[in-house]
């Protein structure tokens, strides 16, 4: 863990993020991004790193295996229970030098001028909710994952 890192705090549990906790093992944590006081775009998962981590080129073997496989377990997942019809993935660490990983559907009926992972947040009709709205899309999600752990990837 890393003093001053947003990622590290969230995992002390110093800081509390908005939805529940959809999945976690020794190497990943996953959960819904939390915009604070403004909505959420529904089905907006991040995939972060345990460890304090600030990149791609930073896994060990046993993290990468952990990480590619939430990641194709959690599109799959949100484009089922989210009828999501595409999945945009993305690490950017700009913001925060700590590895986490985007996942945002595309909705259907997304006009194409609002395709993209920063995109669709422009989209006047896109799904944004509160609280109350990530938690069902967190239990959805997390419910999907235990009901299909055994699938393989």
């Amino acid at each position: 863990m890393s003093e001053d890192c947003f990622i590290c705090d969230k995992h002390k549990g110093t800081i509390e993020t908005a939805g529940e906790k959809i999945f976690e093992d020794e190497f990943v944590y996953v959960g819904h991004i939390d915009k604070g006081d403004r909505p959420s775009y529904l089905g907006h998962i991040m995939i972060d790193l345990k460890r304090h981590a600030p990149g791609l080129g930073d896994l060990t073997i046993e993290e990468a295996n952990a990480f590619g496989q939430i990641m194709a377990q959690v599109s799959r997942a949100v484009k089922e229970t989210e009828n999501a019809e595409h999945i945009y993935a993305l690490v950017s660490g700009n913001s925060v030098a700590h590895l986490h990983m985007h996942i945002v559907p595309r909705y259907p009926n997304t006009p194409e001028e609002y395709w993209g992972p920063n995109e669709v947040y422009s989209w006047s009709e896109a799904p944004f909710g509160r609280n109350e709205d990530i938690i069902k899309v967190c239990e959805r999600i997390r419910n999907y994952l235990e009901e299909n752990k055994h699938e393989e990837f």
